[in-house]
C-alpha cells in the first residue's frame, strides 16, 4: 500500500493520552473559573451594599487581562492571526470578553453566587451543541442523555430553589443569556485552539477587544473609595477568570475534543457554592449536596459515553 494512502490516525494510546490531559487539564480551568461568580460577587456587592458597577467589572478586567496578553504574545513572539482567524477571535472576544462577563456581572448585583451557580449547569450542554456543530463530532445519544440529565437536574433546582414560583427572574434570563455568550465563545476559541496556540486565542481576542475594553471601564470606573475585598475580587477575575484560566481551558478543549471535555463543567455549580459560602457567608443546605451528586454521577457516566468525529 502506497505510504501516502495511508490515513493518519493517532495511534489509540496516543488519542487516550490526550484525553486524558484534556480532562484533566479542563478540571483545572474548571476550578479557577468556579470561583468568578463568588468573586464577582464580592466586587459587585449587593442592592443593599453596592460596590462596582458591573459594566465596570466586566470592561475592566477585559482591559487589565489585556495589558497581560500584549506583553505574553510579545515575549512568545506569537504570529499574528491571519484571514478568517481574525473572525472567529471576534467572535470568541463577542462571547467570553464582552457577553458573559458583562450579564453574570449585571445579574450577580440581585441574586446569590449560590443561586448564579446552578444556572451555570446549562454551560456544559450549550458548550457540547456548539462544539458538535463547528467540530464535526457526533455525540451518541447516551451521551447527550447524560448532558441533559445533568442540565436539567440543574435547571430543575434554580427553580425550586427560587422564589417558590418556579420562574425566572430577570436575572436568571441575564445569567442564562450569558450561558449562551460562554458556549459560543468556548467553542470558537476550541477551533482557534487547533491552528494557533491555545493560549495565544485569549490573548489574541483580549487585544482585539482592548479598543473598546480601555475607554468604556475608564468611563465606568468606580467614582467613589470601596473596600480592599472588592478590588481583590476584581483583580481574581482579571487575571484568572479572564486570562490564565483560559490558557488552561482551550488547551484542555483542544486536546480532549469540546464535546467530551465541556461535561467536566457540569461540576463548576457545585465548586462555586462551596466556594461562595466562606468567601461570602452564603448558606449551602441538604438539597443543593443531593442535586450535586446527581449531577456528578451523570459526568462519571458521560465521559464513559462514545464521542464520533468525522474521518
Amino acid at each position: 500500500m502506497d505510504a501516502q494512502a495511508r490515513p493518519t490516525i493517532a495511534p489509540a494510546p496516543q488519542r487516550q493520552a490526550r484525553g486524558t490531559a484534556g480532562l484533566g487539564l479542563g478540571l483545572l480551568a474548571i476550578v479557577v473559573f468556579a470561583l468568578t461568580l463568588p468573586m464577582t460577587r464580592l466586587a459587585v456587592g449587593t442592592p443593599q451594599a453596592p460596590q462596582m458597577s458591573g459594566a465596570f467589572i466586566a470592561l475592566g478586567r477585559a482591559a487589565v487581562a489585556a495589558v497581560l496578553s500584549a506583553v505574553f504574545l510579545l515575549a512568545t513572539r506569537a504570529r499574528r492571526p491571519q484571514g478568517g482567524e481574525w473572525w472567529g477571535l471576534a467572535v470568541t472576544a463577542a462571547g467570553v470578553v464582552f457577553g458573559f462577563p458583562l450579564l453574570t456581572s449585571i445579574a450577580l448585583r440581585h441574586v446569590e453566587a449560590v443561586h448564579a451557580s446552578v444556572i451555570v449547569g446549562v454551560l456544559p450542554l450549550a458548550t457540547a451543541a456548539v462544539g458538535a456543530f463547528l467540530h464535526g463530532q457526533r455525540p451518541s445519544a447516551g451521551f447527550w442523555l447524560c448532558a441533559a440529565a445533568g442540565s436539567a437536574l440543574v435547571v430543575v433546582y434554580a427553580l425550586w430553589h427560587g422564589d417558590g414560583d418556579f420562574a425566572l427572574a430577570p436575572a436568571d434570563v441575564l445569567l442564562l443569556g450569558a450561558m449562551a455568550c460562554a458556549a459560543i465563545g468556548y467553542g470558537w476559541g476550541a477551533r482557534l485552539s487547533q491552528q494557533m496556540r491555545a493560549e495565544h486565542v485569549i490573548c489574541w481576542a483580549l487585544v482585539l477587544s482592548f479598543p473598546l475594553t480601555l475607554p468604556l471601564a475608564l468611563l465606568t470606573r468606580p467614582q467613589a473609595a470601596l473596600p480592599a475585598s472588592a478590588w481583590w475580587g476584581f483583580g481574581y477575575v482579571a487575571v484568572f477568570s479572564m486570562w490564565l484560566g483560559f490558557f488552561a481551558w482551550y488547551r484542555a478543549l483542544a486536546l480532549g475534543g469540546t464535546v467530551r471535555v465541556s461535561q467536566v463543567q457540569l461540576l463548576q455549580p457545585f465548586l462555586s457554592m462551596l466556594f461562595a459560602v466562606p468567601l461570602l457567608g452564603e448558606h449551602l443546605d441538604a438539597a443543593t449536596v443531593a442535586f450535586g451528586a446527581a449531577v456528578i454521577a451523570t459526568v462519571a457516566i458521560g465521559k464513559r459515553m462514545p464521542v464520533r468525529t468525522h474521518a
